[in-house]
């Protein structure tokens, strides 16, 4: 299991080959936020449609899919484009636009973000309708996959709203979960905030995993694994590639 990504690319390939991860042979679980922040959005969703369509990867939507889609698909919301650039969707835009077009500009104006907004969406809309349509949790017998959360104060989490499945913080990670006896394995809020450190965090519980080390703020990138001997953590740092020399 691997969440937010953030178009941190290299990070991504390189935790697969540490993990020794076999398309064939493994379950990959994605928790959410492929773009904004990282430099490299547009191959990660590339990427990760390939694992889904080729390999059954499992792939969750998270706060900042939403917002990318919410502010690249309207037509009238300028606070959706606010918000989404005010939160990285800067270097998405430039992950897509400076791949194919001559659009680089670091002081953009608002037309010019508008026209290449436009162009996204015609040039990629394959990529906003995959984005747009992720599932928001994913169960197995044992475990309950989410990007953000659920609320422990309802009786049945599932009635609960898109918006908290990916973004709901302390309500969630603040309170033991009753609600479920499944073990919830989740992102969004880096787990430096639980601990003095980036690494994969296991509540004292036992009711809640976090695996979002915070790559995007210059940290690392988790990696979680469940076999039949239990749990293994994995992680590279911002700017690992993995590869040596």
């Amino acid at each position: 299991m691997i969440s937010d990504i953030h178009g941190c690319y290299r990070e991504f390939n390189a935790l697969l080959r540490k993990v020794n991860y076999i398309p064939d042979q493994d379950k990959l679980i994605l928790i959410g936020d492929y773009v904004d922040r990282g430099p490299n959005s547009k191959a990660i969703v590339e990427q990760v449609m390939s694992l889904q369509a080729e390999w059954g990867a499992v792939v969750l939507k998270g706060n900042h899919d939403k917002m990318a889609c919410d502010a690249l698909l309207s037509d009238d919301e300028d606070k959706l484009d606010i918000h989404w650039l005010n939160n990285g969707g800067f270097h998405t835009l430039m992950s897509y636009a400076g791949a194919d077009a001559d659009f680089v500009q670091q002081d953009l104006g608002w037309e010019e973000y508008i026209r290449i907004k436009h162009w996204i969406r015609q040039a990629y809309r394959h990529h906003l309708d995959f984005l747009s349509s992720l599932p928001l949790y994913y169960e197995t017998e044992d475990h309950l996959f989410v990007h953000a959360g659920i609320d422990p104060a309802l009786a049945d989490w599932k009635t609960q709203k898109d918006y908290d499945f990916i973004w709901i913080r302390e309500p969630f990670y603040n309170h033991p979960v009753t609600n479920t006896t499944k073990t919830i394995v989740f992102g969004h809020t880096s787990t430096f905030e639980f601990q003095d450190n980036p690494g994969i965090w296991f509540s004292p519980l036992g009711d809640k995993i976090g695996i979002d080390g915070g790559c995007a703020y210059g940290e690392q990138m988790n990696c979680l694994e469940i076999g039949d001997e239990g749990y293994k953590t994995y992680s590279v740092r911002l700017g690992e590639s993995g590869l040596g020399g």
